[in-house]
């Protein structure tokens, strides 16, 4: 199980630190714990804005910061200017965090602090590029160090108080969109609109797959009996984002399931990650 002893003595040995912060259970706690053993002078937490972020989640991420006393900031990246990410194949999480780590990592070093990331041991068996531009460009993984499952960080989070304990998974909004569709602004507003309307009918934990006219709505197994007993009003609010097909994947929410497509299966991350 993971340690917050660990956690929190492997964030002291970092002296200063800025941790790329989505907003999300991982990420969260490592920001707390970073505030709470450093202080404000020495972690930072920072939120990268783009495109492919909600608008909901940047709010979400302001009010936390804003909450917990974190010294917070947002930076603007620019991966929608790289053909390498628009192209949307499965190396798209490996430029996204590049654009990340090319804005926030001079911010650190001119603080002499490090980047730290909210991976934790789970996400190494998934197919993450993005952690491997983070590795490459020496940001670092307390959550690993620490030994934390996401189970860990949701039970050590509802420990600490932390409101983001039960917070649904939310990866960025290109991951909506299967790979070899190039990633446009206008899809990314699409998919946006569409899972705002859902939340605001009580889904609070969804995607909405992008194929073209056709929307695949994914919830959890549980919440279907939801989704057909209020199919008139979902229906409506998909449509009105702009989707001319609603449908409802039977298999239900299924994080990363788009990396099925990947064939042939791309390689785990070496076993020291």
């Amino acid at each position: 199980m993971g340690d917050l002893a660990a956690l929190r003595a492997g964030l002291a040995g970092l002296d200063r630190v800025v941790v790329a912060f989505s907003g999300g259970a991982d990420s969260a706690l490592v920001a707390w714990v970073a505030h709470d053993v450093l202080g404000p002078g020495r972690a930072r937490a920072v939120t990268a804005v783009s495109p492919s972020l909600p608008a909901a989640e940047r709010d979400h991420c302001a009010a936390l910061a804003a909450d917990w006393g974190l010294r917070w900031s947002e930076v603007h990246t620019d991966e929608m200017e790289a053909a390498a990410y628009r192209v949307n194949d499965a190396d798209r999480c490996f430029w996204c965090k590049d654009a990340l780590l090319r804005v926030v990592g001079p911010a650190a070093a001119a603080e002499g602090a490090v980047v730290a990331l909210g991976v934790n041991v789970d996400d190494l068996g998934e197919h993450r590029p993005g952690q491997r531009a983070a590795a490459d460009a020496g940001a670092v993984f307390p959550l690993v160090d620490a030994g934390f499952t996401k189970a860990d960080v949701r039970t050590v989070s509802r420990d600490l108080g932390l409101r983001t304990w039960d917070k649904p998974a939310a990866a960025c909004l290109a991951s909506r969109i299967p790979y070899g569709t190039e990633v446009t602004v206008g899809i990314l507003g699409r998919v946006e609109r569409a899972e705002s309307a859902l939340r605001s009918l009580g889904f609070s934990a969804l995607r909405v797959r992008h194929y073209g006219d056709t929307a695949r709505i994914e919830v959890p197994i549980d919440d279907l009996p939801a989704v057909v007993e209020r199919r008139a009003a979902v229906v409506d609010s998909v449509r009105a984002a702009g989707y001319r097909y609603v449908t409802v994947d039977l298999e239900g929410l299924r994080s990363g399931n788009l990396n099925a497509a990947l064939d042939p299966p791309p390689p785990p991350p070496p076993a020291n990650w």
